[in-house]
């Protein structure tokens, strides 16, 4: 028989603002430490150097971690011009410069090239598996690796900010799965001047924004009290970008139970990905078919 894993039967989302420093993973435990929950768990890592949105989803939220995960996500960054690291970003070693500084027409017209469906090969230190072992790790031991380029969804990707010849700031509005670090390297490498990202900031992610979150600190002073709950969102946050729709009574139950149950809809169509609501509850996630929902998820919040 599984153990029972200690903790609060607690549901919901909570969006950090995530420092400079910590994993992603770090930070998830320390979250689910101080609202001393049962289970936890992320929608999209940020690299530990960068900052901003970390939505942590406790309990019954994680089941809609994949909704969020597949959802646009915005960033902020600075681009270093001039220098390419091993690690396209400021925490690696350099290993090419170059003395060229494009202008910024020039730039805004690379800028271009990037936006729609890409192709992007990630960097060398990440965590993508290469035969079954992550890439940093083979990275660390000085091996150079082919890794395979993989499609990308970007929306916009604007320039901000020209402070000075050295440096560029740039909007990227991108789909899941994209690594700005590759796109500073890209950017740099097309441009003629190389390039790695300095700073990194993302900004929003789905239906999180980084002006509601709560930083690292605030979750540590306010650990295990009734303040810190208040910092806690539904997890219908999580199911945003579906459509709704209304379970009956009895489809409700039934939908809890793993079978497909009664429900109303209006703007919904056969065949249609949705959730349904009862009293105000998600009650699941499921495929619409000619007035019920076949469940795919189910949540267990039925008080």
């Amino acid at each position: 028989m599984a153990r029972r894993r200690k903790g609060r039967d607690i549901s919901g989302w909570v969006v950090i603002d995530k420092p400079a420093g910590p994993t992603s993973t770090a930070v998830v435990n320390k979250v689910r430490w101080a609202f001393d929950a049962r289970k936890a768990g992320h929608a999209g890592t940020l690299d530990p150097e960068a900052t901003g949105v970390l939505a942590i989803a406790l309990g019954e939220a994680t089941k809609t971690v994949p909704f969020i995960t597949d959802a646009l996500k915005a960033y902020e960054f600075t681009v270093r011009l001039g220098a390419a690291t091993n690690t396209d970003d400021a925490e690696g070693e350099v290993i090419a410069t170059s003395d060229l500084r494009p202008d910024e027409a020039t730039i805004k017209e690379a800028l271009n090239g990037f936006v729609g469906d890409i192709e992007q090969v990630p960097p060398q230190f990440s965590a993508v598996k290469i035969d079954g072992e992550r890439a940093y790790k083979r990275a660390r031991d000085g091996e150079e690796m082919e890794i395979a380029a993989r499609p990308l969804f970007v929306q916009s990707l604007i320039l901000l900010d020209r402070p000075d010849a050295d440096h560029v700031t740039l909007e990227m509005v991108c789909g899941k799965g994209g690594y700005v670090r590759s796109i500073a390297r890209d950017l740099g490498d097309v441009l003629g001047c190389k390039g790695h990202v300095r700073e990194l900031r993302r900004t929003w992610s789905g239906p999180f924004d980084a002006a509601d979150a709560v930083t690292l600190a605030q979750v540590e002073e306010m650990a295990k009290s009734p303040e810190l709950d208040a910092h806690l969102g539904p997890l219908e946050l999580g199911l945003a970008d579906l459509p709704q729709v209304t379970a009956s009574t009895e489809g409700a139950q039934k939908l809890r139970n793993g079978n497909p149950g009664m429900v109303f809809a209006t703007d919904v169509e056969y065949g249609d990905e949705c959730w349904a609501a009862h009293d105000g509850q998600a009650v699941a996630v499921g495929t619409y078919k000619a007035g019920e929902l076949h469940p795919s998820r189910v949540f267990n919040t039925a008080s």
